[in-house]
């Protein structure tokens, strides 16, 4: 009786060391990616702990200069760090890919693009690829088509496939992203623009390009510009969460394309941030004229069944209109386009404090370790403390605008300009090698 308890225990004792190691392993794994805009699921969360408060130029891992401007932001695999960017002059998009160490190009890749009507603070470079194991998923904007396109990590092309161009009176700026064995990707219209053409939200074939599903919504008023997420409900669903100007916040079924819920009235203006999760809500924004009109947080049926409920909402004021908030220890932070910083209770919508510690942004704030990474429109990274309280540690000079936001892996940060591509914070050694 005796020897069956210690090989029982010697058992379970195996099984918790196995456990461990796996989360170990998965969670390094996770560090040594930045997949898609956003970081994981879009969340905009890293626990690296080698990323510094305060530099100077002298601090830089390196810095190089992009064969063109844009606002997408870089992604991460390893040890290969993937950017788009466009040439003004010749209207040719480029995929860089460089070295995560020392900034060396690896390769390129460029195509020609087509002419699209579009804000003058937006850029044909706007949307950010997705990353998988094998490959980079990217797309170019057209009017009459829209290219998404796969390539191996080294530059092969594998597929691409014609979507339905865009017509929208800001052109393009949606995300792909990768959810199981799809690429996801948004195609919003503006009704106005008087193209008969419905918006879809589309999953293709990561392995071949080819439609698996496709959801219309034809009344949409104002096309959309955010990139979708995971949420995981009650039931253990992962539920693919859309924002929109039509559906508000929606959740598809990511595997069918089947729409399960949806607040048809709770953003009645254009969506440009994505939706980002608070706990058992999705957090979502809406605006126009540079500034936000909304802000709503909506809970999932915890039946199952196919409805949502808004838990609060508030309107102007803190609500921020193109940056994705961001969510830490319970807390919401919002970035406001107009320069506000606010920090709101994530359940309730409290508004705990609301400063303005330096100029404007469009790119996106990022937590690491805790701290809050945003790049002002001036190029200016604002560095504040995650917490209840306001707290200003650190604003860094860049010296060049930037509409982009950081993303982080491998122990180091990538901060995106309109020319260049930065590289801050100590690497992990297990990279260095």
């Amino acid at each position: 009786m005796q020897e069956r308890r210690n090989r029982m225990r010697e058992r379970c004792f195996v099984r918790i060391v196995t456990l461990a190691l796996l989360l170990a392993l998965g969670a390094a794994a996770q560090a040594d990616t930045w997949p898609r805009f956003r970081g994981p699921n879009g969340q905009g969360i890293s626990d690296a702990e080698t990323i510094p408060v305060k530099w100077s130029e002298q601090d830089y891992n390196w810095k190089i200069e992009l064969p063109g401007s844009g606002h997408s932001s870089p992604v991460v695999w390893g040890e290969r760090v993937f950017v788009t960017c466009v040439d003004e002059k010749s209207l040719r998009g480029i995929l860089l890919c460089v070295s995560a160490s020392d900034g060396r190009e690896l390769w390129r890749r460029e195509c020609s693009l087509n002419k699209v009507p579009m804000n003058s603070l937006n850029s044909y470079a706007s949307a950010t690829p997705a990353l998988n194991a094998e490959h980079v998923y990217l797309v170019w904007p057209g009017l009459e088509e829209v290219a998404l396109s796969a390539l191996t990590h080294d530059g092969r092309e594998v597929w691409t496939a014609a979507l339905p161009g865009v017509h929208a009176r800001h052109g393009a700026g949606s995300s792909p992203v990768v959810v199981g064995e799809h690429v996801i990707i948004s195609r919003e219209h503006d009704v106005k623009s008087g193209v008969d053409l419905a918006s879809v939200w589309l999953a293709l074939s990561r392995e071949d390009g080819r439609v698996r599903w496709r959801y219309e919504h034809p009344e949409n008023a104002n096309g959309s510009y955010s990139t979708p997420c995971l949420y995981r409900d009650k039931q253990g669903r992962d539920l693919l969460v859309f924002t929109s100007n039509s559906h508000g916040v929606a959740a598809i079924d990511p595997h069918t394309g089947t729409l399960l819920w949806k607040t048809s009235d709770a953003l009645p203006a254009r969506v440009v941030s994505s939706p980002v999760l608070a706990g058992e809500a999705i957090v979502a924004t809406c605006g126009q004229g540079g500034r936000g009109v909304r802000l709503a947080a909506v809970k999932p049926s915890s039946a199952g069944t196919s409805d949502a409920t808004e838990v609060y909402a508030l309107e102007r004021g803190v609500v921020s209109y193109v940056p994705t908030a961001v969510v830490h220890d319970g807390l919401l932070f919002l970035f406001h386009d107009q320069g506000t910083v606010s920090c709101l209770r994530g359940g309730t919508g409290e508004v705990l404090w609301s400063e303005k510690p330096a100029g404007r942004y469009y790119g996106s704030p990022v937590c690491i370790d805790g701290r809050l990474y945003c790049i002002t429109v001036d190029g200016d990274v604002v560095v504040l403390k995650a917490g209840p309280a306001y707290e200003l540690l650190a604003v860094n000079a860049l010296g060049e605008e930037s509409h982009a936001t950081p993303a982080v892996a491998n122990g180091r940060m990538y901060l995106r300009t309109f020319r260049h591509l930065i590289s801050i914070g100590e690497a992990k050694r297990s990279v260095e090698k």
